[in-house]
């Protein structure tokens, strides 16, 4: 295959207005973790064997404040602090998961994976929506894509179009079907992965819940997608974008392409990569001796795979490290966030208030209901959603203090995991703050209005769905 350079934006390049507001939010949590210091007195909790809190421990202390220098150079020190040493390597794994799709991308890996559905089941229109659905939400599942699939959101527009569709439709199989994938997590490696991690279990404990959320959340975005389109095919003019699409009908190429030799080689190759590696996540989740390694062999694995992978369908092999390359640079700015989010846990932790502000927040659940307890969990993180659309960020902000909170008032990591990939993922596509929601929609030439009025039903009912699964989470004691 000829490629030739490419001077496109990474595949995984990060929108810079939404990147410099994040670091802004971070920067400003961070000093008010500094002022805190000042304000709230040092304390400490015992802790078993295990390095976990021993409830009805706490003793206060006075306060000391901590030194400025240790501020502003916490983003800094992270690296180099105890405990570094999952930072670091999420941090590595992030930048070889950008490289390798952006190599994928630059390949046309993905667009060939879904001309080959479309080959496929071209005739069969409402399982070419399940198809696709399965598809995006599967990648967002499994491996944290989200934005990365947001790319192949014209040709789904284009594509729905010559099925007689409409752009709503494409939306609703790629933008809608991979958001809701990410935050129906099984094994995605932004939130799950990092959070078990965190937790000190396997990233398939407790799976079978997520697995069954999963399935659920599927069902419900193809009952909702298969009824609207049915709707639209008996009175056209219903579509929210009938008249735009009339306009892209006539100036679109619908006709979809053969698939090529070449093409099918292609799609052979990174179909027998993306097998592996889950044979690879599955075996690494189950064996108990390798599963707190997890992080460094997927990044190891995931790495020489898609070399491997990309030499084999390119033919400049140089231009392969330079995707590769590429990509992992256009991740830098989410290593920064990391580095920020936790800071703020690393100037809590040498101030010595960290164990203070766990006390204050234990001595408020405790008595409550769980379910309770997790509501209001779930509400924090959505909040802090608002500011910090990074689910990794959030993850190093947030977890080290949930944690511990949680182990004492009875909810396990299992549970707080699933309940931050709910609250965390689904409102990317619902607050009018995600970039990745308003570029989507102005790639579409739809309006926010017209978003919310076609998607506020399914938001409805995926919250519905979510409080009902948290509920019996709670009830079986998961």
């Amino acid at each position: 295959m000829k490629n030739n350079k490419n001077k496109e934006k990474s595949f995984s390049t990060i929108n810079s207005k939404s990147f410099i507001s994040v670091v802004i939010v971070l920067i400003a949590i961070l000093a008010v973790s500094g002022i805190l210091t000042l304000c709230i007195p040092q304390g400490s909790f015992l802790r078993d064997a295990n390095g976990q809190i021993i409830a009805g421990t706490f003793t206060k202390g006075s306060i000391k404040g901590i030194a400025f220098w240790r501020i502003i150079t916490a983003p800094f020190r992270v690296f180099f602090a105890e405990g570094s040493t999952t930072i670091v390597m999420i941090s590595l794994f992030l930048l070889i998961m950008s490289g390798v799709f952006n190599l994928l991308d630059k390949t046309n890996g993905i667009k060939i994976m879904m001309n080959k559905m479309v080959n496929k089941f071209g005739n069969k229109k409402r399982l070419v929506i399940c198809v696709c659905v399965l598809f995006f939400m599967l990648f967002g599942s499994l491996f944290g894509l989200f934005e990365e699939l947001v790319t192949l959101l014209p040709f789904m527009i284009m594509f729905m179009l010559s099925l007689g569709f409409d752009t709503m439709t494409g939306l609703g199989v790629c933008l809608l079907a991979a958001c809701f994938g990410f935050s129906a997590a099984i094994t995605n490696p932004f939130s799950v992965d990092i959070a078990s991690s965190f937790a000190g279990i396997s990233a398939l404990s407790g799976a079978w819940l997520r697995i069954v959320f999963f399935v659920l959340v599927y069902g419900l975005v193809c009952f909702f997608l298969l009824r609207y389109t049915k709707k639209i095919a008996d009175k056209p003019n219903l579509s929210l974008s009938y008249e735009s699409d009339n306009q892209k009908r006539k100036s679109l190429d619908l006709t979809i392409a053969e698939v090529s030799k070449q093409d099918n080689k292609i799609f052979k190759v990174y179909l027998t990569f993306f097998i592996v590696e889950f044979i690879i996540l599955a075996s690494v989740a189950l064996i108990r001796p390798i599963s707190g390694y997890a992080v460094p062999i997927l990044a190891a694995t995931f790495l020489i795979g898609g070399i491997i992978a990309g030499i084999l369908v390119v033919d400049d092999k140089k231009q392969v490290f330079a995707y590769i390359g590429k990509g992992a640079l256009s991740m830098l700015p989410a290593v920064l966030l990391i580095a920020l989010a936790s800071s703020v846990n690393l100037v809590m932790q040498e101030s010595g208030i960290l164990d203070t502000i766990m006390h204050y927040v234990i001595s408020f659940l405790q008595g409550k209901n769980i379910f309770v307890s997790i509501l209001l969990i779930y509400a924090l993180i959505l909040i802090l959603q608002v500011f910090i659309g990074s689910a990794s960020a959030k993850i190093f902000l947030v977890m080290p203090i949930l944690l511990p909170i949680c182990s004492v008032i009875g909810i396990s990591p299992t549970l707080l995991i699933l309940v931050y990939c709910i609250a965390d993922g689904f409102s990317d596509v619902l607050l009018p703050t995600n970039p990745v929601l308003l570029i989507s929609l102005s790639m579409a030439n739809v309006s926010y209005g017209k978003w919310v009025k076609w998607t506020w039903k399914i938001q409805l009912a995926v919250f519905a769905l979510s409080l009902l699964v948290l509920f019996f989470g709670v009830q079986i004691g998961f």
